[in-house]
Parts: C-alpha cells; structure tokens; sequence
C-alpha cells in the first residue's frame, strides 16, 4: 500500500492533482477567514474591537457567515434573465479559483524514495510555457461575471456599474500588461517558475524596477474592484452596484470571487517582483534544497508575503478615500499608461544593449522616466482634481428675503 502512495506521490501528474484538490479546500477556508480578518483590520483602524461574539475571539465568525448565506432565502427578482442571473456568479467564483494553477508555490521537491538523479517536482500545478500570459488572460475574464450580472438583473443601477466595471477594468489591464511586460523582458521568461529562480539568482525585480511595481500594485486594485477604486459598488451612486439583485449564496460568490482575485494578484506580484519564496534578497538559504522540509518551508514564506500584501489591500481601504470616476479614469489613461510606455521602451533599450538586469542601469532607468512624467505633470495646464471640466457652471443664485 505504501509503495502505491509512494508512486502516486512521486508521480509529475498525480502530484499535480493532489496539489490542486488541497490549494482549491485550502484556498476556500483562507477566503472565509479573509472575511473575518478583514473585519479585525477594519475595527483596529476604527479603534473598535471588531467580531468577538461567535467562538473564541470571534473565530467561529466565517463559520457563522456561511451558514446564514446557505439558509437565507435565495430570492430571483421577476424580470431577470435566468440563465445569465445563475450563470454571473459561478463565471466570477470559478474564473478567480482557476487562476492558481500556474503559481509558483515552492520551487522543486524530491521525495525521499524517489531515486537518486530522478527529475524533482515543480510545486505547482501547472508548468505553462505562456504562465503569465495564462494569468493575463483568465484575470481578464473576470469582468464577464460582473458585466452579466448586472446586465441580467434588469436594473438600470446594477447595469450602470457594469457599464462602470467593464471601463474600469479594461482600461487598468493595459498599464497591468505593461508592467508585467517590463519582467518579461528583464528575465526573459513567461514562466513564472522561472521568473522566480531568475530572481533567486540574481536580484528581486523590485530593485530592478519599482516604478514597474508600483504601477502593477496599482491596477491590483482597479482590477479587484477594491477602494479606492470600487467605483462598480458605489453605494452612495448605485444603490450597491451590480450584484444589487443578488441575495444568499449567489451573492456571497461574488465575494468569494473578490478576495480569490485578491489573493491571486497578491501571489502574482509577490513571484514577479519580491522572489517569490526566496525569504531574503541576495541569500541561498532554503532556496537550493529538494527535501520536503525546505519545500514547506518555502511555501510558508510566500503565503506570508501574500498575506502582507492582503493586508496592505485592507489598510488603503480604509485609509484613501473612494476616487471619482473621471479621476479614476483619468489615473489610467493620463498617468498610468504613459508611465507604462516609457518603462517598456527603457527596458527594450536594456535588453538591445545587453544588460537587461543590470540594477546600476535600470534603477537610474526609472528614475529617469518618473523625472520625465513629474515634468510633463508640472507643464501640464489641465486641472487634476475639481470640478469635471465638460459640465456646466454653476449658477450662484441668492437668496430673497422678503
């Protein structure tokens, strides 16, 4: 019996299944337990205590949520459309989970009983040629699940934030692409295996390029809908946004969908920019060992930069205040875009020459470009911020007293 577990566990696809079967559980109760986190993160910048009713400090909290969203009643408003009413919250719960298989989760693996000199495991449970291509294109998909959900609710408000979404979320995938191009063309890969051993041997690609970061984190947000750029809930414009119709399980998909995208984005800029489970920048420790130890110990060290960048979702959500949408759109095409471009065409001109990872070129790189885009900034004459400038003057009218 053991030597059939041994095989199996040895074995490149059956591993690969196994890995999938336990992220999918695992994943379902980290989301849960993203709830009631975010609710702790919200009462300690509110200075308030935050769930501590249900269980132990509130840990039975997610538990709670879940049961109600299976008993509620599951309500269908008369003039739906049906197949596309069910249909939007399964197409955003099942895009946001299929994006894991191409994470890098800690690095090769070789069981004891394997042979000596057998190829190692790739913790992962899909190698792609077009990895990041793969992520690029299922995130993309995750604006179907909106856009029907509030075309098929028949609700003029539910239908304006998907107008809403589909803009936003289109408009941010173009400056996201650019950034992630910028890795592309410093390590050379479009797997993101090796995007990450790439930085394990020579420096993270933060270092490298933090512009490029920056932006990348940015559209994180746009993309997930989070603030400050939820603009697709705006509650105090569109009652609550798309998935206003929504109610029981239907509507607690979207949210699970939601911090699914989150944790994905998270788990995308932690393998391109911070050396995915390397623990620390310019060291070899952990990062050369096969054995099983090591492995889970690498995976430990990625989950924790996840969760860093978890929580940094959750402060800015309640630390910036929610942009208006010609700003939002703005930041996109005004400012993030350009941004984009010029870092692109640095990076081109660093690989023409050679030296596409050379830290003492392309740090001075992006500086250069920031210096560029702070003085058209400076020269420009448009206002910012302030009233939009295609809508009419208001007219101060005094009051009569009589």
């Amino acid at each position: 019996m053991m030597e059939i577990v041994h095989d199996i566990l040895a074995d490149e696809f059956w591993f690969a299944v196994i890995l999938a079967v336990t992220l999918l559980g695992g994943l379902m109760t980290v989301v849960a337990y993203l709830l009631f986190y975010e609710r702790k993160v919200a009462g300690w910048m509110q200075d308030r205590v935050g769930p501590n009713r249900a269980g132990p400090i509130g840990l039975l909290q997610p538990i709670a949520d879940g049961v109600k969203a299976l008993l509620k009643e599951d309500i269908v408003p008369r003039f739906v459309d049906g197949p596309l009413f069910v249909l939007a919250p399964a197409l955003a719960f099942i895009v946001a989970a299929i994006g894991f298989a191409v994470i890098p989760w800690g690095g090769k693996l070789h069981w004891p009983w394997m042979p000596e000199g057998a190829e190692p495991l790739q913790v992962q449970v899909a190698s792609l040629d077009v990895g990041v291509l793969y992520l690029l294109a299922v995130g993309s998909l995750g604006v179907y699940g909106v856009v029907l959900g509030g075309w098929a609710s028949n609700n003029k408000y539910a239908f304006y934030a998907a107008v809403r979404s589909t803009a936003q979320m289109l408009s941010y995938e173009i400056p996201m692409g650019l950034a992630i191009l910028v890795v592309v063309l410093t390590t050379g890969h479009l797997r993101l295996e090796n995007i990450v051993e790439h930085q394990v041997t020579g420096h993270w690609n933060i270092f490298l390029h933090p512009l490029a970061f920056g932006v990348l984190l940015i559209t994180a947000f746009a993309e997930t809908n989070r603030a400050p750029f939820d603009l697709v809930e705006c509650e105090q414009e569109l009652v609550a946004g798309f998935h206003t119709e929504y109610s029981a399980l239907k509507f607690a998909m979207f949210f699970l969908g939601e911090y699914l995208h989150m944790i994905t984005n998270s788990a995308l800029i932690v393998a391109l920019f911070l050396g995915g489970w390397q623990p620390i920048p310019w060291s070899t420790w952990m990062t050369e060992s096969t054995a099983w130890w090591a492995v889970l110990l690498r995976c430990g060290v990625f989950l924790l930069k996840v969760l860093g960048f978890i929580f940094v979702y959750m402060w800015v959500r309640w630390t910036l205040p929610r942009f208006r949408y010609d700003q939002l759109m703005r930041l996109a095409w005004r400012g993030l875009v350009p941004l984009g471009l010029g870092l692109t065409a640095m990076t081109v001109g660093l690989v023409y020459i050679g030296k596409p990872d050379a830290i003492w070129l392309a740090l001075p790189g992006n500086l250069m470009v920031l210096a560029v885009m702070l003085l058209l900034a400076a020269r420009s004459r448009v206002t910012i911020t302030g009233r939009q400038r295609t809508m009419p003057n208001l007219v101060r009218r005094e009051r009569v007293t009589t």
